[in-house]
């Protein structure tokens, strides 16, 4: 056991969804969230960027003390997950789509995937398709501004509503059965997002399986537990404008730490 916090980073405040599954499976670790708000949105951003963002956060990471890493972020996974794995020697958990577990789950043989255009154009994502899912239809939906309306006006605002009209309509057309929520921030939106489905439809999230896959990486390498359940949240952007979103978000006030990899 070891008191060493386990990081989690992300573009914003998507990822929080990932550490609420953490803290239910993991209650006496310690966790370190990163929101790297000063770039949000990083599906705006260059790929060699993201990579060297990557890099340059986990290092820091590294140095803060952290025992493992949790990559909470679909797009950062696209672009930098390999060079993290390559720069750092941390036990990794790193996020992605979960078509794998879709294509085990569909009746109809159809599944609709929401997610970032980034994440949906990278390599990455072609070749999970290309290895999971060849005898199934993968409708990949772009959404967009929707993350960011999520933490800018929040899930139940008219903004949202008005994006996940226009996103979710063509898997409802389509009869997609499993959707999957491949960005962090849609967990917040996934009533939302059922009501537009058919009744039945199956949503996809993939925080539980990224929890039991973090917890056999630190049983495997002796470093589950050591902590006292404590949460450090802490944002490269203004603490107070982070604090707002992540009180409504979170539902409670947190205190947000400024940090600079």
């Amino acid at each position: 056991m070891t008191p060493n916090p386990i990081a989690i980073f992300d573009s914003g405040l998507g990822g929080l969804t990932v550490l609420r599954a953490l803290q239910a499976r993991l209650p006496q670790e310690d966790f370190f969230y990163f929101a790297d708000t000063r770039f949000l949105p990083y599906g705006d951003r260059p790929e060699v960027f993201l990579r060297e963002r990557g890099v340059l956060i986990a290092e820091a990471l590294v140095r803060r003390g952290a025992k493992a890493l949790v990559i909470a972020c679909n797009t950062a996974t696209a672009a930098a997950a390999e060079a993290i794995r390559a720069a750092i020697d941390l036990p990794i958990v790193a996020l992605e789509p979960g078509v794998k577990p879709a294509v085990g789950l569909t009746r109809s043989g159809v599944i609709g995937v929401l997610a970032t255009t980034r994440t949906l154009s990278s390599e990455r994502f072609h070749r999970l398709v290309g290895t999971h899912a060849q005898t199934r239809r993968v409708i990949a939906q772009p959404c967009p501004g929707l993350a960011e309306a999520i933490e800018a006006a929040g899930p139940d605002s008219p903004q949202v509503a008005a994006l996940l009209d226009s996103f979710v309509a063509p898997l409802a057309a389509a009869a997609a059965d499993v959707v999957v929520l491949g960005c962090t921030h849609y967990p917040w939106v996934a009533v939302a997002i059922a009501r537009r489905l058919p009744a039945g439809t199956i949503l996809l999230d993939t925080g539980e399986a990224v929890a039991r896959q973090l917890e056999r990486l630190l049983l495997a390498g002796n470093l589950l537990g050591g902590g006292e359940g404590r949460l450090t949240v802490a944002s490269s952007g203004a603490p107070a404008s982070v604090a707002t979103t992540v009180e409504r978000l979170w539902g409670r006030k947190l205190t947000i730490e400024h940090w600079e990899p």
